[in-house]
């Protein structure tokens, strides 16, 4: 596995949002329904927001009627790491980039087939690349 890209706190503070931030570093909550990627249908790749791993695809995200993005599973396993979260009087599993620590939100079990997983995320810790349009005529309106 390759080394984890490591930080100080002001080079995280230089290069992301207060919000970015607080939910990535100090592994904060934004609101339901309040991030940017809760109820995005677009088709693309979820990046980290902090280092540009490629960690969820849109194909896999769902609507959990939650408030935040979430997906049956990452787009590779390897790049999400998933740790034990006993905060706020609970158990849950806490998901993080495998390459910057990032914390990027919380796994659940009640997630759809094929894997009856849900990764609940954050949209702060995440930036949507668009996918590419292959031929420009996808793009143009059918004409009956």
């Amino acid at each position: 596995m390759a080394d984890k890209l490591a930080k100080s706190d002001s080079e995280w503070k230089q290069t992301l949002t207060p919000e970015q931030y607080r939910v990535t570093r100090e592994a904060g909550t934004e609101p339901a329904f309040s991030g940017k990627y809760w109820n995005t249908k677009d088709a693309g790749t979820y990046h980290c927001v902090c280092c540009g791993e490629p960690l969820f695809d849109s194909s896999t995200k769902f609507n959990s009627g939650t408030g935040w993005p979430s997906f049956y599973q990452p787009a590779d396993q390897s790049k999400v790491e998933e740790h034990k979260d006993s905060g706020y009087g609970m158990v849950r599993t806490e998901a993080r980039c495998a390459t910057c620590g990032a914390h990027l939100g919380h796994v659940f079990e009640d997630g759809p087939a094929p894997t009856g997983l849900r990764y609940c995320m954050n949209s702060a810790s995440l930036e949507l690349q668009p996918k590419k349009v292959e031929n420009e005529k996808e793009l143009q309106p059918k004409k009956d």
